[in-house]
C-alpha cells in the first residue's frame, strides 16, 4: 500500500478572502461582549484566535473575568452564519483553491483538513459559505482554540487523522499549505512539510526566507502544486531559499 498524504489547509489568504466583512464580525462580536468598540487590533497574521482575542483585550486596557472569549467566539461564529450571504457576496475563494481542494479529494491517498487559528465554528461556516468544506475534513483540523502555540497543531491534527483513518503520517507525509511565514514556522517547529503560497500580505522571498519547502505566488497551477504535495522526501534542513522559488511552475 502506498503513503498517504495529510494536507493541511490554512483558511485566511489561503483559500479564501472575506472582503472586509471578516473584521466587521470581529468588531461587532468584541463589542457586543467587551462594551467597548475595537479601536486597536493585535498582530493576525499566522495566530491563533484566543492569542489575538487575549493581546486586543491589553491593547484596550480591558481585563479577562475569565469567561469572554468562550463568549467572543460564539458571537463571532454567530456574526458569520448571519451574514454568510454578504460574505459569499463581498468575499471570494482564492484563484485556483476550489480546483486544487477538489483535485485532492478526488485521490484515495490524500486526506484534506485544516490547520488554522480560527476557532472550529467559524471556520467551518467560512468554508461551507464558498462550498468548500465538502472536500476536507473538518473533523481531524487543529483550530486556534486547540492550542496557544500553532505549531503544536500540526501533532493535534495528525493524532487525529490517524485516529479517524487508521493511518500513521510523519513530517514526510505531512503538508501544510499556508500563506504566512507563522505558517511556515508551524510547520518546520511541528515536523511537516510546508508549501507557502504568497497570497496575503508576505511575498514570496519572505516566505522563501522563512525556511518553506516551496513557495508558488498562488494556487493557479494545480499540476505543479500536486508535484510538491507528494514530493516526500524532502529535506527538513534544506528549505527552499529565493533563488529556488518554483517562479516557472506558476505563470
Amino acid at each position: 500500500m502506498g503513503t498517504t498524504t495529510l494536507v493541511l489547509w490554512d483558511i485566511d489568504h489561503t483559500l479564501i478572502e472575506s472582503g472586509g466583512v471578516g473584521g466587521r464580525i470581529y468588531a461587532a462580536a468584541f463589542e457586543k461582549v467587551t462594551g467597548r468598540r475595537l479601536e486597536h487590533m493585535a498582530e493576525l497574521s499566522g495566530r491563533t484566535e484566543p492569542v489575538i482575542f487575549r493581546e486586543t483585550l491589553q491593547l484596550h486596557g480591558i481585563d479577562d473575568p475569565g469567561n469572554l472569549f468562550d463568549r467572543f467566539a460564539d458571537e463571532q461564529a454567530r456574526g458569520y452564519a448571519e451574514h454568510a450571504d454578504e460574505l459569499r457576496t463581498k468575499g471570494r475563494v482564492r484563484p485556483g483553491a476550489a480546483e486544487a481542494l477538489r483535485t485532492l479529494a478526488s485521490r484515495d491517498d490524500v486526506i484534506q483538513s485544516v490547520l488554522t487559528g480560527n476557532i472550529r465554528q467559524s471556520a467551518q461556516i467560512k468554508l461551507a459559505t464558498f462550498g468548500l468544506d465538502r472536500y476536507l475534513d473538518l473533523d481531524i483540523g487543529a483550530y486556534g482554540t486547540d492550542d496557544d502555540v500553532r505549531a503544536k497543531l500540526v501533532e493535534i491534527a495528525r493524532q487525529r487523522a490517524a485516529a479517524a483513518h487508521g493511518v500513521q503520517f510523519d513530517r514526510d507525509s505531512t503538508v501544510l499549505i499556508g500563506d504566512t511565514p507563522n505558517d511556515v514556522k508551524a510547520a518546520r517547529d511541528g515536523s511537516a512539510r510546508v508549501i507557502a503560497v504568497a497570497t496575503g500580505k508576505d511575498s514570496m522571498d519572505d516566505l522563501a526566507d522563512a525556511g518553506a519547502d516551496t513557495v508558488f505566488a498562488d494556487l493557479t497551477n494545480t499540476d505543479a502544486l500536486l508535484a510538491r504535495v507528494f514530493a516526500h522526501g524532502v529535506s527538513l534542513g534544506e528549505p527552499a531559499g529565493p533563488a529556488d522559488v518554483d517562479l516557472e511552475e506558476v505563470q
